[in-house]
């Protein structure tokens, strides 16, 4: 089943066409008709151009119920002692059933949804889901200083005429390219090596270290069964001794309640391509090789394309985040995908993983040439996330529809002056193909820092960041668009 999602594009339009919504604070509390889509809208747009994010906990409580009811009457709240408490405990425990009692309180009272309201507890983090009918609910909430955030579980922005976009452009592709020549080289046992590995020192990098050792885990749209150097062959030519593993956390599912996951198979071919970046084999078979092709790998389906924008996706994520967090072997994880504005329940996730050690590397963004007057995405413009972002060749300027700003730690060249970007192993067997953005740029580096990591197994994520750091032609300084910028891998691991 397909997920509609939002053209960005599409957004821009509806955003600059709803400012109107000029309704006084005092009023607004004690509205009773829900606000329009387009002035919801209005209000994320309003908060992205003046602060570069968006928080639904800046809101007042008639646009989040106007939101909640906008979008199943589902709503998501994060509780707990302190903005800080996001993991369970004993004492977050007894507040969730305090809040979960104060809900269905209020809203047997108001007769609405008397003994059908749906209920999803997360496991790990201190977060549920509840059906909200009722504002005074949403009201109540907000005044107990135990509930941390809400969000509108299921709300998506929409096009102008209600008709959402394909989610398909956003990042998929099943296609095969012919490489150029130009774009590869080819070394013993006979695998190809991008343009770009040279630009920084991957090859000369494999002197010391080929990723060996090292766990890198890949959240993103799952690994297509169909490229086999990926799967049994992923222990092929100069690749031995190693393991993939496939997980899926996504839901592909109209109903906002199911539990149906829909397994770890990539149905994007994102997932793939970024997974083949970091970690393909150095293979006998005149294929791509990737950056780290003796590390193990581990790869999530918890999203259906590189945009964070739906329930299951934000779940998935934060499922797969947490999983990662409680496995002791994966040291790295690679995230080229992302959201235009933030989502507490992938933000309290993040913190979880971050907490446990893990090198979070993550997308600074990739759209089209008309949405790029966004920054740095969700969540690579999160702290606890190393943000990555790609150039054009042989100069500082971010390729076509790569994102840049302060919140930039590396780059990466992944596009050439001819057009090119980087070959990589497609989602078929035997297949190449050509990938760019910021999502290359990332997967990129977590295949830098597994590197990195391997030559020096017992360091801290600190220290493998301080060495990457070091390695950035700006190190010392720090640019303002484009970080410590790109990195020197042979100097990384020496």
């Amino acid at each position: 089943m397909k997920k509609l999602i939002l053209s960005l594009a599409a957004a821009m339009a509806i955003v600059s066409c709803s400012k109107n919504d000029d309704i006084p604070q005092e009023n607004v509390e004690q509205q009773t008709e829900l606000l329009t889509k387009d002035q919801i809208n209005s209000k994320i747009q309003e908060s992205i151009d003046t602060k570069g994010d968006f928080f639904w906990t800046d809101t007042d409580a008639h646009t989040i119920w106007s939101a909640v009811k906008h979008g199943d009457n589902m709503l998501t709240i994060g509780y707990g002692n302190s903005a800080d408490e996001f993991q369970k405990n004993s004492s977050s425990d007894l507040i969730k059933d305090d809040i979960i009692k104060l809900v269905r309180t209020i809203e047997n009272t108001n007769n609405s949804t008397k003994g059908k309201d749906e209920l999803y507890v997360d496991q790990t983090l201190n977060i549920i889901d509840i059906k909200v009918d009722n504002k005074e609910t949403i009201e109540a909430l907000l005044k107990d200083s135990r509930v941390r955030y809400l969000e509108p579980a299921t709300y998506k922005l929409e096009t102008q005429d209600g008709v959402s976009k394909s989610g398909e452009g956003f990042g998929c592709g099943y296609s095969s390219r012919t490489l150029s020549s130009s774009d590869y080289r080819t070394i013993a046992p006979g695998a190809r090596v991008p343009w770009n590995f040279d630009i920084h020192n991957i090859p000369s990098a494999w002197n010391y270290s080929t990723g060996r050792g090292i766990t890198v885990a890949v959240i993103d749209s799952g690994l297509s069964p169909d490229q086999k150097w990926m799967n049994q062959y992923f222990n092929d030519g100069y690749s031995s001794g190693r393991t993939v593993q496939k997980y899926g956390t996504y839901v592909d599912s109209w109903w906002a309640w199911s539990n149906n996951y829909d397994g770890v198979n990539d149905k994007c071919g994102h997932g793939t391509s970024m997974a083949s970046v970091a970690t393909a084999p150095r293979n006998n078979d005149n294929l791509p090789v990737g950056v780290a092709y003796n590390a193990n790998l581990v790869t999530y389906r918890a999203v259906q394309n590189v945009l964070i924008d739906d329930y299951h996706e934000k779940r998935g994520v934060a499922e797969a985040l947490t999983a990662i967090g409680n496995r002791s072997d994966i040291k790295i994880v690679s995230m080229s995908i992302g959201s235009p504005f933030s989502s507490s329940r992938v933000a309290d996730a993040i913190r979880y993983a971050y907490n446990r050690g893990k090198l979070i590397i993550a997308a600074g963004g990739t759209s089209t040439s008309v949405t790029n007057w966004y920054g740095v995405i969700f969540p690579a413009n999160m702290n606890e996330t190393v943000a990555v972002t790609g150039l054009k060749e042989g100069r500082y300027t971010r390729c076509g529809n790569c994102h840049s700003g302060s919140k930039i730690d590396f780059t990466i060249e992944m596009e050439r002056n001819s057009g090119n970007f980087v070959p990589v192993l497609s989602y078929y067997n035997g297949a190449s193909n050509y990938v760019g953005g910021s999502s290359v740029a990332t997967a990129t580096t977590a295949g830098i820092a597994a590197l990195v990591w391997a030559r020096n197994p017992g360091w801290s994520r600190s220290q493998v960041l301080d060495k990457m750091k070091r390695a950035g032609e700006f190190y010392p300084n720090r640019n303002s668009s484009f970080g410590y910028g790109n990195i020197d891998a042979l100097k990384a691991v020496q």
